[in-house]
């Protein structure tokens, strides 16, 4: 078997491949990789999300860093991915480990690495640890040491991760501004790792947190998967739809993607949201500075640069692109389709918390809610629809898939004449009336994503239908 990295970190089936002798293989080429390059007197910070089994994952891990004599910092509870690659940078950790399969469904667990600087490792950091996995024995002879013994001779911390994180996450926005703004917010943690932190921010104020499927629950019951898109949260939209509140927040299974809904129960797309929340920065807080965002975001944030004269980069699908941008040049925020979005002054890393924070925030500042909120962004930038479709497939119609879809011209696509193309990630086709469709195929699952953007619904539709027959021939 080839334990292969995707967009980030690397994910599999819990009853085929995400076994504890892999992760043992994966634990000991991170041990490796530090090791190598005189990282690992600083440590290794590991967290788990509330899967089946990711705490005894995550404890695996542990044992064979402590069998390498590399010092661990340990989770003593689930923890959101942001929670603990902040805490890695804080604590100046030489490397960090989530085991999450973030928003896959139940049956999948992950193990994602965390390079010094708290983002997703890049593709050269990627390479060069599938190298060292390609090259390490049978998984009985790595080194091993358990955890009580770890800890009894000081080679092993357990932390409670939360409290780092908070105090350094009320500084990003103005918690207290948020706090006494007297908004009725409601948080659908997925039954993930999120749960409560909306909570405990809000804790002392005039704002109030209702919070739905907030209880650990590793079957993530009445979801196709922990993915906070419209289809999933059913019950957060039912909610604010019988409610007065003002605002939904959904964090998925790790925390690292937000979920919007409006105070009418109507899904705001992961492109709106990230769009109000530039708009946030730019207009409202006054940031200036570059915006990244990956092939699949929306051209809205194009528009708001050229309004604002900052430059707009993108990049390909993953934080594992978008990070090392973004850190490059210094920008205020990056963010991708999947509702994964970072900020300048935190990690160069998706993080669902502070995203919410900062809907939040913006609407503490202007004091209107969501579906007002929607329309003043459309009033300025124009409307624009979006919608994504995925196509499951076989692992071994691959390379036809793919072959076919190289294969064909495109001239025009639901009535768009194709301007220009772009096969940095998948096939990008730039469309007339900045429009745009993209086919790829996805970094973490065996499916075929269509993305849309129009300025219709309609002519999204007939985006989608047209690249879902030519994937499908």
């Amino acid at each position: 078997m080839t334990i292969q990295f995707g967009t980030d970190g690397w994910r599999a089936l819990m009853s085929e491949e995400f076994t504890v002798e892999n992760v043992k293989i994966c634990a000991q080429a991170v041990c490796n990789f530090m090791s190598d390059r005189d990282m690992g007197q600083n440590g290794l910070i590991i967290g788990y999300d509330t899967r089946f089994n990711s705490e005894v994952f995550a404890k695996t891990v542990a044992e064979v860093a402590s069998g390498n004599h590399i010092p661990v910092i340990l989770c003593d509870r689930p923890c959101p991915t942001p929670v603990l690659s902040y805490n890695l940078v804080s604590r100046e950790c030489g490397a960090g480990v989530v085991i999450t399969a973030s928003h896959n469904s139940k049956e999948w667990n992950g193990f994602k690495f965390k390079p010094p600087y708290g983002g997703s490792a890049s593709p050269e950091i990627i390479s060069e640890i599938e190298a060292y996995i390609a090259n390490i024995g049978p998984a009985e002879k790595i080194p091993t040491m358990p955890i009580d013994h770890a800890e009894e001779i000081g080679l092993l911390e357990k932390i409670d991760p939360e409290p780092t994180y908070l105090n350094h996450i009320a500084q990003m926005v103005n918690l207290n501004r948020i706090r006494n703004a007297g908004l009725n917010i409601a948080v659908d943690s997925m039954h993930g790792a999120g749960s409560k932190y909306f909570a405990k921010l809000m804790e002392g104020g005039t704002s109030n947190v209702v919070e739905l499927r907030s209880e650990h629950d590793p079957n993530f019951p009445d979801m196709i998967q922990p993915e906070p898109i419209k289809k999933n949260l059913g019950p957060l939209i039912d909610f604010m739809e019988g409610s007065n509140f003002d605002v939904g927040l959904a964090t998925d299974g790790d925390a690292d993607r937000l979920g919007l809904i409006d105070e009418d129960g109507n899904y705001i797309s992961t492109l709106h949201a990230f769009s109000l929340i530039c708009k946030h920065l730019l207009e409202n807080l006054e940031m200036k500075g570059p915006i990244i965002k990956s092939v699949t975001m929306t051209n809205i944030i194009n528009k708001l640069g050229e309004l604002h004269e900052v430059e707009v980069i993108d990049t390909p699908v993953g934080f594992k692109y978008l990070g090392p941008v973004m850190m490059e040049e210094n920008a205020i925020a990056a963010g991708e389709e999947s509702g994964g979005y970072g900020f300048t002054g935190h990690i160069p890393e998706r993080d669902g918390l502070l995203s919410g924070l900062m809907i939040l925030d913006l609407m503490s500042i202007t004091q209107l809610n969501p579906s007002d909120l929607l329309e003043e962004l459309e009033e300025l930038v124009g409307v624009y629809h979006y919608d994504r479709h995925d196509i499951s497939f076989e692992e071994r119609d691959r390379e036809c898939k793919l072959l076919r879809i190289a294969d064909t011209q495109f001239e025009s696509i639901g009535d768009l004449k194709v301007i220009s193309t772009d096969d940095r990630d998948g096939l990008k086709l730039n469309l007339e009336e900045n429009s745009w469709a993209l086919i790829r195929f996805s970094g973490t699952e065996p499916l075929i994503r269509i993305y849309a953007e129009a300025p219709t619904a309609n002519q999204v539709e007939k985006i989608i239908q047209n690249c879902s027959k030519i994937v499908e021939q």
